[in-house]
């Protein structure tokens, strides 16, 4: 009798086990039929799109044109983590390729000293890379790149300066954006065993923890800091419709950004920020149904506002990441990304111009830059949401 009522007890934790992994990894949207379509889109793409380091595609004009910029510029790096990303996908020989040669104009980034978007020309190039070649000479670029982003860090601060413009109304300026350029200090330091390149991305987002977000956990912009005091000046925005307004992407970026705080850290503060942010993000009234935000959560013609794609796009990758840290919420993280992706998927937001996959971002409303348009930092957050989906399916 024992036996049996213990074989029973076995049963049933098998079943509630299989249950529980069927719930966390629910088949509401399949990524592989969209990933294969974007990989074929990208080798069909490669002829017309010969690598030129003065022509890295960004985003396309009002007048439908391409507009392309140099490796200078903070978008730099997408292009190339895009095919990279297809390639791990597709194991396609020709996008392997094209990944290597546009990665290779982003050598030079690494001693950029005027940005702090390093981690986003660096490491979405050369760290994607180096995933998945292990090439000794992506290692080399990312550390020396996690070096001189460091260089940006102020002790009294404790943060790492993010623009240089707009100076003296501005003396040290620290973006919530910066946040995502903390990946390539957390990876350098794993890299080169050095735990200074750790304690600053650390204490970067620390301070960005303090600082930026607001009672209802929606994050500020812009905080300018004294940097000869540490006290703060001032918060305002750049790209957002008003100093107290949540500007899309900006909320994105934080909740990716602290998801990724937490992978590397496992501090319970930043995983806590990541389910608020994410909290505030998919449940706030102004969501439009389909889960793609207007440009800002505050803009005042809602609904007649853009939607800004990229920022969706961002914000469904950081909620499947997230997803794999709080068990207790991931079926709603999953499900909250795969509207977002089915969306995504659809014909209304896909790009007709060549090579983009994704339509309808907005770059900056304020400065009338990029408005409903393709933008390649859209691509690269929607190929990585659509790759990590696909893990947790597979």
């Amino acid at each position: 009798m024992k036996n049996q009522i213990y074989y029973f007890i076995l049963v049933l934790l098998f079943f509630a086990c299989k249950q529980q992994k069927k719930d966390y990894t629910s088949p509401n949207f399949s990524a592989i039929p969209q990933l294969e379509v974007l990989a074929q889109k990208a080798i069909k793409n490669l002829p017309l799109f010969p690598p030129d380091s003065l022509n890295i595609p960004r985003s396309i004009k009002p007048d439908g044109t391409l507009n392309t910029v140099k490796s200078r510029d903070w978008t730099s790096g997408f292009y190339a983590g895009t095919l990279w990303q297809l390639y791990r996908f597709s194991k396609n020989e020709e996008l392997k390729n094209a990944a290597i040669a546009w990665t290779k104009f982003q050598t030079k980034e690494q001693f950029d000293d005027h940005t702090h978007d390093l981690g986003f020309k660096i490491y979405c190039s050369f760290g994607e890379g180096f995933k998945l070649t292990k090439e000794a000479e992506y290692k080399k670029v990312i550390i020396s790149a996690a070096n001189q982003l460091s260089q940006r860090f102020n002790e009294k601060v404790g943060a790492i300066k993010s623009w240089d413009f707009n100076a003296p109304e501005w003396q040290f300026p620290v973006i919530i954006d910066n946040m995502m350029n903390l990946e390539l200090l957390f990876e350098a330091a794993i890299l080169a065993n050095d735990d200074r390149l750790y304690k600053l991305a650390d204490q970067h987002a620390q301070t960005t923890l303090n600082s930026h977000f607001r009672p209802d956990n929606s994050s500020v912009h812009v905080v300018d800091f004294d940097p000869v005091t540490g006290v703060i000046r001032s918060k305002v925005t750049h790209q957002g419709y008003s100093d107290d307004s949540a500007w899309a992407r900006g909320q994105a970026w934080g909740l990716y950004g602290y998801t990724l705080a937490y992978r590397y850290t496992k501090n319970p503060a930043y995983l806590a920020q990541a389910q608020k942010i994410a909290h505030f993000f998919f449940t706030h009234p102004n969501l439009p149904a389909d889960k793609i935000p207007y440009w800002d959560f505050n803009a005042p013609n809602i609904p007649n506002e853009e939607r800004d794609v990229s920022a969706s796009a961002i914000a469904a990758s950081a909620l499947l990441e997230l997803s794999q840290y709080d068990k207790n919420n991931s079926a709603k993280y999953i499900g909250w990304a795969d509207e977002v992706l089915t969306a995504l998927s659809a014909k209304n937001y896909t790009a007709t111009t060549p090579p983009f996959f994704l339509n309808q971002s907005v770059g900056s409303k304020p400065g009338n830059s990029e408005i409903n348009t393709p933008i390649n930092y859209a691509d690269y957050y929607y190929v990585e949401a659509l790759w990590r989906r696909n893990k947790l399916q597979n």
